[in-house]
């Protein structure tokens, strides 16, 4: 794993490449496939960028 990352700019950054990422997974998902498993990753996914986020707000404390 990288060194934690503090630098405000670059936590953005961090957060819209995966955010970015998010949106092209969701354009790509055909409706008519998708199942609870890829609902369920899916929230992971969204969870995951929260927990970063509120990591990001921790650290300039």
């Amino acid at each position: 794993m990288g060194s934690p990352i503090k630098d405000s700019n670059t936590q953005v950054v961090f957060l819209k490449h995966r955010l970015n990422a998010f949106s092209e997974l969701l354009d790509a998902i055909d409706p008519e496939d998708t199942d609870l498993a890829d609902i369920d990753r899916m929230i992971a996914i969204v969870e995951e960028m929260d927990a970063k986020c509120r990591e990001f707000k921790n650290r300039e404390l």
